[in-house]
């Protein structure tokens, strides 16, 4: 058992250490020359430091190694698949990866995280209809959960502090339901989380708008595997509503990854064309103003989260009824902003002619 004073004294240090070694490291970025020229598809306009999020991975893991007893079983692993998407990410952000060899970067890395850590699903407890065994197929079921997730919070890094702030309230709540409501997951993985969300929160004010620094792909393929991995571990066997929350958690980055998907594929675009209609692109179109899309977003992602705290209080109708909710609701999301394309509203078109045939009668 962890004594939580300790944990949070690391907790403040890691937090701290963050906050101290950014400035620094956003000298040294400027000196090496590691930043971030402005682009068509970008939204800032000048030269910025990239790269940042060497600053979180360098906090947390000096924390988890030096001043808490995580055992060497969770740490090592853990450390090894974060180090391999970090150097992919370094790469990227150095040289632009093209988007299959970024992919291959972070299968590479899921892969090694299942293969040596503790890390996968092999069941899955549906109610009323039994277990599910996941047999052969555990595997790469786990390795895209991963790169999944990792892809998505990469996708939505296109304002200052999006990436950074929703990461934080994911992990918030990831930690608060691991610690309280999830009886199968350990009490030092909640801890690797919180630990993760102060060096995160050091960061943050240098990158929030107007930043200072970027977290760059390495920040943000890090923290998309690290929030993969710690909402896998400790479920090897899972129900189908401690696989669900990750989701409603994750509900912005998410949407925007499969809506991205659904769009490119009506414009008959590859599905690793970049474009300028992500979640925040459509917000600022709209009318809102960079500090405010973010705003709304983390609001949004705090909605996301207060709803997957309360399946861990809800009956199996109140969890069907919660999930219908946010399913109509994300589909209202998505066509007021036209995520898909101004043109493709169904419901939004179906409500206007019911409202019309009403006026009419």
């Amino acid at each position: 058992m962890y004594n939580m004073f300790l944990v949070l004294l690391v907790c403040i240090f890691t937090m701290l250490s963050s906050l101290v070694l950014t400035p620094v490291y956003k000298i040294v970025a400027k000196k090496l020359n590691i930043l971030d020229e402005p682009e068509a598809r970008r939204v800032h306009t000048s030269v910025m430091p990239t790269m940042g999020g060497i600053v979180i991975y360098l906090s947390f893991f000096f924390s988890s190694f030096v001043l808490l007893p995580i055992p060497d079983y969770q740490i090592l692993p853990l450390f090894v698949g974060a180090t391999l998407i970090v150097l992919t990410g370094i790469v990227d952000d150095l040289f632009e990866l093209k988007p299959l060899a970024k992919l291959a970067g972070i299968l590479v890395a899921a892969t090694t995280i299942y293969l040596i850590g503790d890390v996968s699903l092999e069941t899955m407890t549906i109610p009323y209809f039994g277990t599910l065994s996941f047999g052969s197929w555990q595997m790469p079921f786990t390795i895209l959960w991963i790169a999944g997730l990792t892809n998505a919070i990469n996708l939505i890094d296109g304002l200052d502090g999006l990436a950074s702030g929703v990461s934080m309230i994911a992990l918030t709540t990831m930690g608060i339901i691991g610690f309280f409501f999830l009886t199968i997951a350990e009490v030092s993985v909640s801890v690797m989380i919180f630990v993760l969300v102060a060096a995160i929160a050091g960061f943050w004010p240098y990158n929030f708008q107007p930043a200072s620094v970027f977290l760059g792909d390495t920040g943000a393929l890090f923290l998309g595997f690290m929030i993969g991995v710690f909402s896998l571990q400790g479920l090897k066997n899972a129900t189908l509503i401690s696989l669900i929350l990750p989701i409603i958690i994750l509900g912005i980055p998410v949407t925007d990854t499969l809506f991205a998907m659904i769009r490119r594929r009506l414009n008959r675009q590859s599905i690793s064309t970049a474009d300028k209609n992500h979640i925040h692109h459509r917000l600022m179109s709209i009318g809102l103003s960079h500090r405010q899309t973010v705003l709304a977003i983390y609001c949004v992602s705090a909605i996301f989260s207060v709803i997957a705290l309360l399946y861990n209080f809800s009956t199996l109708i109140g969890s069907v009824l919660l999930t219908l909710f946010v399913l109509l609701g994300v589909e209202l999301f998505v066509e007021i902003i036209g995520l898909v394309g101004e043109d493709r509203r169904p419901m939004l078109d179906k409500l206007k002619a019911f409202g019309r045939r009403l006026n009419s009668q």
